[in-house]
């Protein structure tokens, strides 16, 4: 017969080999032979799906914005985003450091103070990009968010099959994705 020590050890480690065994949540692949320098230029945010309950909140009065991803002096990326809040053009722009392999960046979330990772799943440069962004905003605040970039403001009808079918593929539902309609407001060329 087992000794109490060699019971609990038995099921302390089943648990373990148990936790082990949980599949994760789906994580994004990264594209390939990421090219840094195709990424930049003008993006829209044309789809977004998060699990956020400000943007389940929110999601009925947003609108398209207007990205512009540049080099930044630091190596990294600048993501400078131009969008209607209040009525008014809101322009902000954040730091994408290297993370990992090309297409890897994390940032700092100025509204949070906490750190996300960003990755650049999917793009052909010239037409679409879908982003997949994680992160912690507090204890059991995670944070996920599937992003669309176009590079018009009228994604072609399988760009947004393909956004739709990548956000479910990373446990999104119905509920949690949207298209952003098509505004004037805050386009014009320059961030």
């Amino acid at each position: 017969m087992a000794t109490p020590n060699r019971l609990w050890m038995g099921l302390l480690l089943l648990g373990v080999l148990g936790v082990l065994q949980t599949p994760a949540p789906a994580q994004a692949a990264l594209q390939p032979n990421f090219e840094e320098d195709k990424f930049l230029g003008r993006w829209f945010t044309s789809g977004l799906a998060s699990n956020s309950s400000w943007f389940l909140e929110k999601k009925k009065v947003l609108s398209m914005c207007k990205s512009v991803v540049a080099p930044a002096a630091d190596g990294g990326l600048n993501l400078t985003s131009t969008f209607l809040r209040k009525d008014q053009c809101e322009t902000r722009t954040l730091l994408l450091r290297p993370a990992g392999p090309p297409g890897c960046y994390s940032y700092t979330s100025p509204h949070w103070s906490s750190t996300h990772e960003v990755s650049v799943a999917e793009t052909d440069y010239e037409t679409y990009a879908l982003l997949y962004t994680e992160g912690v905003r507090g204890p059991g605040q995670d944070f996920r968010m599937a992003t669309l970039y176009s590079r018009s403001q009228n994604p072609r009808a399988e760009v947004k099959e393909d956004f739709t079918a990548f956000a479910k593929s990373l446990g999104f539902t119905e509920e949690g994705i949207v298209f952003l309609p098509k505004t004037d407001k805050c386009m014009e060329e320059h961030p």
